[in-house]
This record gives structure tokens, sequence and C-alpha cells, in this order.
């Protein structure tokens, strides 16, 4: 990963875009190349980065490669796709970083989150945070310290809660989650690869059917589980059991009589390749979506 490096000041450097239009030269598309291009000199960036375009603003603050006088002002740049591009280049400073988590923009505030350059203060700045999308970005990261996963468990919103149940590997934090008395948490857990063979075990005995369901789905189970699920009250879970890619055949065969002909239709037509297994899936990277992205460019706030 690279860092910001400062260099000398221009010249001929001016924080108006007017001036630094005037000192390149050339039409929009013609300073988008040159911000693009990976042999324009430093000081040529540090003057693009106050180009009148927010196009080329936001080529110089994609850059790994920028320095430091170039990225400082975009963070505050009136254009919020701008400051997204500096939230999520790898080489921002964390002082950088630092302001752009507090940014008024939610954009802004979650390209943060898949910053690899975010360390230990930024988490704990997200884990602080009233922007409840901002804590579930946190809590499913791999980096994530015990002290603030330990944190996390006790936060105030289940879907928090359960987005950490689904990917931390923190073990103390499985086994506090594994208590919640929300459903969905649990069910979280029960997605989690990581969970011991005795968690799973309790897991399948839990009350609620898309818990046990989503275990089925997620995770392989000792044989004595899965032949308690097999008699399991639910049609749901047993179909689960029967469509699962991750049940063993002979699991799979008896459920070939089940009583519930959807169940036993399931279980006798199954192939491999056509369950509904279900796998954890990546953390959530906050990224604009296509469509709404050209509609927001811009100055304003969102929240």
């Amino acid at each position: 990963m690279g860092k910001q490096q400062d260099v000398g000041e221009p010249d001929r450097h001016s924080g108006s875009g007017a001036t630094a239009h005037r000192l390149i030269g050339g039409g929009a598309d013609e300073r988008l190349t040159l911000a693009q291009d990976p042999t324009t000199p430093q000081m040529t960036l540090i003057d693009l980065a106050s180009d009148p375009s927010a196009v080329v603003r936001k080529a110089v603050a994609a850059r790994a490669d920028a320095p430091a006088q170039a990225l400082r002002p975009l963070t505050r740049d009136q254009d919020r796709q701008v400051r997204e591009a500096v939230a999520r280049n790898p080489s921002t400073s964390i002082a950088n970083l630092m302001r752009l988590v507090k940014d008024a923009d939610r954009w802004v505030r979650w390209a943060v989150a898949s910053n690899p350059a975010c360390d230990e203060s930024i988490r704990r700045v997200m884990s602080e945070a009233s922007d409840k999308e901002l804590r579930g970005l946190l809590a499913e990261s791999r980096e994530l310290e015990p002290e603030l996963a330990a944190k996390l468990t006790d936060d105030v919103s289940p879907e928090v809660r359960e987005r950490l149940a689904t990917h931390t590997h923190d073990p103390d934090a499985i086994t506090a989650l594994l208590a919640d008395r929300t459903a969905r948490v649990r069910k979280g857990v029960a997605r989690n690869p990581r969970t011991t063979a005795e968690q799973r075990s309790a897991l399948a005995a839990d009350p609620v059917v898309d818990v046990r369901a989503a275990l089925v789905r997620a995770v392989e189970l000792d044989e004595a589980d899965l032949e308690r699920l097999v008699d399991d009250r639910s049609v749901q879970v047993r179909l689960a059991v029967a469509t699962s890619e991750l049940v063993p055949s002979h699991i799979r065969q008896a459920l070939a009589r089940d009583p519930d002909e959807m169940v036993a239709t399931a279980a006798r037509d199954y192939r491999p390749g056509s369950g509904s297994a279900s796998a954890v899936r990546a953390p959530r990277i906050a990224h604009r979506p296509s469509a709404a992205g050209a509609g927001r460019s811009g100055g304003g706030t969102s929240q």
C-alpha cells in the first residue's frame, strides 16, 4: 500500500480552479487524461486537484500515488463523489480518513469502511457512530479488534449484531451472540462457519424455525444433529435438510418417505448442484449504485 508523500509547494499553485485550468491548459477531456496518466508529475496532480471539473478532481482523488497536498483539499471537496474517491483511496492518510468517516454524506462514510488503510482509531470512531450501516460494515470487518467486537455484541441494532454474528472470527463474540434473544442474530450465528460442533448442536435445537433451517443450509452438522432434524416438526426445516448440499445422501434418502409430499419429492429429486446451500456472503462494501450515482453528484448532504 502506498503512502501519501508531501512534495514542495508548486510555485504557481493556487486554490482557484481557474488558475489550475489556465496553467495546465487544454479541455476537460485532456485534463482528465492527464489526471489518469501514471507518468503525470505530482506537482501537476496538485494543480489538477483544484480543477474546475469534478470528473478531473475525482480522477486525482482515486490515484494511489497522489501526493498529500492533492488529497488533503479533496477531503473537503463540494462534490460528494470526489470525497468518496478519497475515502476509498488506500493512500489516504489516517487524519484524512478520520475527517471522512465523519462526513455528512453517508456514501462517503461508508466508503471509509472499505479502505484497507483503516486502523483501530478509525474503527473505534465507526463503533461509536450513530450511523447504523457504518456500524454494520464495521461488524463485518475481519480486522475487528476483540474489544470492539465485544462492544458490538451489545449494539442497539439487531441488524448490526446479526452481521457481526455472521462474519466474526472472535470466539467470545460468537458465544455471546449465541445467547442473543433476537432470532435473526442467532440466525446469523447459524450461518457462521466458525462455530464449534457444540454450538451447532445448540443451534440445531433452537426454538425458532428460521435458525434451524439456516443452520442446515450453511454448515456441516454432526450425524446426530442431522438425524434429529430429519424428524423436525417443521416442514421448512425438513425441506432445508432435503435440499442442502451439505447433507450426506443417506440422510437425505430418509426424507424420501417424509409425510409431507413436498419434502419427499425434494429429497427424491435432489441433484448435486441444485440444492440451496447458502454460503456466507462476503462483507458488504458500500458502493453507490451506478444508476443513483449520477443523480447524487454535486454538493449537498445525504443522511
